[in-house]
């Protein structure tokens, strides 16, 4: 598959709970918003990019990307925004990235689409090793669009956890060699520790 086929959506749509409530999106990581550092990253990976968030709207709208809150109410988590991805996206792919994690590869989505049609799977995930575990990376995934209805029952019967949702797919893990590629941002420690590298 070529890039101009798939779709990505960033999501920033939490309500930051670890990081004292704050919209992690917009916290400043060398001096520019995190959310806009993924966008850098993934923008020349992809034909089209778009933010979930839920606060905000009008700040994130001015990083010049279409912006759309969850489809249901009260924060549901990363698979509600995942929804509002796959609900919004006008190709047969859709790539989901948090936006909490400003040092994603600069060939995810080459290789994550790689793995998908290989595999002839619903979904592909970004993998790595650590210290000889195997640690998965659901919300660096790649999908079908086609999706979209299956999510939609499974959020609509109560489902939230994004590994229950992906035992209900043909998946493919594809592995990465950098682990701290996959780093995300949860608190304002880690923000200044990571600042400080």
């Amino acid at each position: 598959m070529n890039n101009k086929q798939i779709s990505g959506v960033i999501l920033a749509g939490g309500r930051g709970t670890r990081m004292g409530t704050l919209d992690k999106g917009l916290q400043l990581f060398h001096g520019v918003p995190m959310v806009l550092q993924v966008v850098q990253r993934l923008a020349p990976q992809l034909g089209t990019l778009m933010i979930n968030a839920n606060q905000n709207l009008d700040t994130y709208r001015a990083f010049g990307l279409p912006v759309w809150p969850d489809l249901m109410p009260d924060y549901a988590g990363p698979l509600a925004g995942l929804q509002a991805g796959l609900r919004y996206c006008d190709t047969e792919y859709l790539l989901c990235a948090p936006c909490d994690s400003p040092f994603l590869p600069d060939d995810l989505v080459v290789r994550l689409s790689a793995g998908l049609e290989e595999a002839q799977a619903d979904l592909a995930l970004a993998v790595t090793v650590h210290a000889g575990k195997s640690q998965r990376h659901p919300v660096f995934s790649l999908m079908k669009s086609s999706l979209l209805p299956q999510l939609t029952d499974f959020l609509q019967a109560g489902g939230r956890k994004m590994d229950a949702w992906l035992a209900t797919l043909v998946t493919i893990e594809v592995l990465f060699d950098d682990d701290a590629a996959f780093s995300n941002i949860n608190t304002l420690d880690e923000l200044t520790n990571l600042a400080a590298r």
